[in-house]
């Protein structure tokens, strides 16, 4: 395990009210080795000020998950990149684990965690376990559950498919073709705020609609539009 070298790419796009906190949290994985980069999708609010003295590198990159882990993937000196949300908690727990799974691989490895929503709401409960139990069959993972990769495997695959939404999917559908994902527990924390903002019932049948029509073969930019994402350059 001590040929790991775990880098953590976070894209953000205006999370300045929650950035301090959730970079704070992850000054003692940087403390034990883990490079820290966070990619910036063009935000108009203090999100890079209050970023930078807390991550080893703060880069800009056009808006748009796949774009900007991506760019967060290239400039990463790590042999294991680890693609973390910012409304997503990690800990050392999860640093073992990965390392363990990646040092134990032959060929190359990839995963995720469990995913757990914070919220004291039994439907999101559920939700949760659904997450968990679907990516389990189906060896596909969400942003959500902080996929892991090689860099070599990454590279090897094309590393995320430019993608307005659905990046997520798209790269573990390359990625299951090389490897079975390793489904790790314990569960990384998500925030429940997408689910607050919009409602539960409503957004658990916009994202079974989003992914439906995905595997139907609607273009992800329309998915996107219904998501609520922006075209780049506006």
């Amino acid at each position: 395990m001590n040929d790991v070298k775990i880098s953590i790419v976070m894209p953000v796009l205006d999370e300045a009210r929650t950035i301090v906190a959730c970079l704070t949290e992850l000054q003692g994985a940087r403390g034990r080795g883990v490079e820290l980069i966070l990619v910036d999708g063009g935000s108009t609010d203090a999100t890079l000020a209050l970023a930078r003295p807390l991550a080893d590198r703060v880069l800009s990159a056009p808006r748009g998950r796949a774009s900007q882990m991506n760019a967060g993937a290239a400039a990463a000196r790590g042999n294991v990149l680890w693609f973390v949300h910012a409304d997503t908690q990690v800990s050392e727990v999860h640093e073992q684990k990965i390392a363990w799974a990646t040092a134990h691989a032959w060929g190359g490895r990839w995963g995720r965690f469990d995913v757990c929503i914070d919220s004291t709401d039994s439907r999101l409960a559920m939700v949760s376990r659904m997450m968990n139990w679907r990516s389990k069959l189906s060896g596909i993972a969400t942003g959500d559950q902080t996929i892991f990769v090689s860099r070599l495997l990454f590279e090897r695959v094309g590393g995320f498919p430019d993608l307005p939404l659905m990046e997520d999917i798209a790269l573990s559908k390359r990625l299951r073709c090389a490897s079975s994902p390793a489904c790790l527990s314990p569960p990384v924390l998500t925030s429940a705020r997408r689910w607050e903002k919009h409602g539960v019932w409503r957004t658990i049948g916009l994202m079974w609609w989003l992914r439906a029509a995905y595997f139907l073969g609607v273009p992800p930019a329309a998915l996107a539009r219904r998501y609520g994402y922006l075209p780049r350059g506006h």
